[in-house]
């Protein structure tokens, strides 16, 4: 269960830092032909079918955002450090996407709605993850969706949030609510993993 000292670990880490770096682990760069399509072949599944404008919320350097935009969507990322950001824009660079510099939880986007939000390994960082919850479903437009992809890390000092956290969360805001247990498809992560990964696909009522 994601709790304060999940919070503490989070706030402590310089993301800025941890940019020119953070491509080097297999799911963040998909810099693997197999684990690219293992990625590619998830998100289409997750987001809508048709083109249509998704937030990426906490993009880091983008790989995400570079997948949904090479299938059509159009991409806004949010990233609250400013060096993920440079990167994400510089991996995007002539693509039908925008990179901005703020919070996740309140992501800088005005009025400007979206047809899927997408957010991965993030929501576990933030402080009050029902509040996030509570307010990400209002940056959609009607049959929008929610696509968290979210986990517990760690053996000794485990972080993270679980799948039945989240799901009971969720439970008051969604009207349909799917799970996909990601640990065992070793595509996804360059290697084969034993902790908790999982994707949520959510549309709010």
């Amino acid at each position: 269960m994601a709790n304060h000292s999940d919070e503490a670990t989070a706030s402590r880490i310089d993301w800025d830092a941890q940019a020119a770096a953070f491509d080097d682990e297999p799911d963040h760069g998909l810099r693997d032909a197999d684990v690219r399509r293992a990625w590619a072949a998830r998100l289409a599944s997750w987001l809508p079918a048709r083109p249509g404008d998704v937030l990426d919320l906490g993009c880091g350097t983008g790989s995400l955002s570079l997948l949904a935009a090479e299938q059509g969507h159009r991409v806004t990322g949010v990233d609250l450090s400013p060096a993920m950001v440079a990167s994400a824009r510089a991996k995007l660079a002539g693509r039908d996407a925008v990179f901005l510099t703020g919070d996740a939880a309140a992501p800088p986007v005005g009025e400007q709605r979206f047809d899927a939000v997408l957010v991965r390994h993030v929501l576990w960082t933030l402080p009050d993850p029902g509040r996030v919850l509570r307010h990400w479903p209002e940056l959609l437009r009607p049959g929008g969706r929610l696509v968290l992809v979210e986990g517990v890390w760690g053996a000794v000092a485990p972080v993270g949030i679980p799948a039945a956290r989240l799901t009971a969360l969720l439970a008051p805001l969604a009207g349909q609510v799917r799970v996909e247990r990601l640990s065992g498809d070793s595509s996804l992560w360059g290697r084969k993993v034993a902790d908790e990964r999982y994707a949520v696909v959510a549309v709010p009522e």
